[in-house]
């Protein structure tokens, strides 16, 4: 019984493109009590893997978020085999506006402590008590309240590309780096403004508007469906687009094109750019935004000393790379002095 992925990267991206067929790139998340976490993980991937489907997905006994890769002719099926879920029946799916056939090149169900890793003690506050759910129209309309403060919810390197207008924007490596902050400095304004929140596709904002309302916020909104749902209403809809730039998006596409804006500068340069990389030495893989140009002459490397070590014979790179783990802090996002546009 095949429970666990056993194609490598390369291998998959060569079988979709001899395939040839169009899939569909999507997330979704729903909180719920999970009895047995590692059950249902081989559940899923009993289901799905013969779908053909891959993707990144955590489970845990508080619900499960997932992204991921489904061949559109195969949607159906997908679709249909959530809804035979009770606690999925129906669960909104955020179907991304671009799409990219090698967006996931791996089936990879995980079980986890936590869905998304907020630091917070569930039981010290009801969070089922959220804040309320607000589509597009509605959204905009916050925005341009003189009494809304609107909160970006994500991480530093993904509002760096993108975020709405006049949104405050936390300068945090993590989310649960960013709810003590926000927390402290809109503390004054608990009881007179409306606080907006949104993130990726709104599963952040779920526990974090339960918590500002355990913490005396006493108006909390946030955007369902995230910045995903938000640029498809507002293309479907015809609705004016208040977001700025690009929505990093966790695969391999890196992002979403939301508006023409480009409101990022290359970390080696500069130069107005707004394209995430991983560096090319797999000891550093440091994601870090970079232009054209600088991709060319630095070999998609973050940095000199980097460069050196893609230019060595793979066994040397392998040799040099034994018995070292990488640690949180190799993949630190976009935070190196080697970049003199990223301090």
């Amino acid at each position: 019984m095949q429970l666990y992925n056993t194609l490598s990267a390369k291998e998959r991206a060569q079988l979709i493109e001899t395939a040839g067929q169009e899939r569909l790139t999507l997330s979704f998340y729903q909180y719920a009590q999970i009895g047995n976490p590692q059950l249902f993980r081989d559940y899923l991937f009993l289901h799905w893997n013969p779908l053909d489907a891959l993707g990144r997905i955590y489970v845990a006994h508080e619900g499960i978020n997932a992204q991921m890769s489904i061949p559109a002719v195969n949607f159906a099926l997908f679709k249909a085999h959530l809804d035979s879920i009770t606690f999925l029946e129906h669960v909104r799916l955020n179907i991304a506006i671009e799409q990219d056939n090698k967006s996931f090149l791996k089936l990879t169900i995980k079980v986890r402590n936590k869905i998304v890793a907020d630091g917070l003690n569930d039981a010290s506050f009801d969070v089922t008590q959220k804040g309320k759910h607000v589509n597009a129209l509605e959204f905009n309309q916050l925005l341009e309240d003189e009494n809304t403060i609107c909160v970006d919810m994500r991480n530093h390197y993904e509002s760096e590309i993108g975020h709405f207008v006049n949104a405050i924007t936390p300068d945090v490596d993590t989310f649960r780096d960013s709810l003590p902050i926000i927390e402290n400095d809109l503390s004054q304004h608990k009881e007179d403004k409306k606080l907006l929140m949104y993130c990726t596709g709104g599963i952040r904002c779920e526990k974090a508007s339960a918590y500002f309302k355990h913490k005396g916020f006493k108006q909390v909104f946030q955007l369902e469906g995230g910045i995903i749902e938000y640029a498809r209403q507002v293309q479907n809809l015809g609705l004016e687009n208040k977001f700025l730039g690009k929505n990093f998006v966790f695969d391999e596409r890196r992002g979403e094109r939301i508006s023409k804006d480009v409101i990022a500068n290359c970390h080696q340069c500069g130069a107005a750019c707004d394209t995430h990389v991983n560096c090319k030495n797999e000891a550093c893989h440091l994601l870090f935004i970079q232009c054209p140009s600088c991709q060319e002459q630095m070999q998609q490397c973050c940095s000199e000393a980097c460069q050196e070590i893609v230019n060595l014979p793979e066994e040397k790179q392998k040799a040099l790379r034994k018995g070292k783990h990488n640690s949180n802090k190799i993949f630190k996002k976009g935070r190196s002095e080697a970049l003199p546009f990223k301090r």
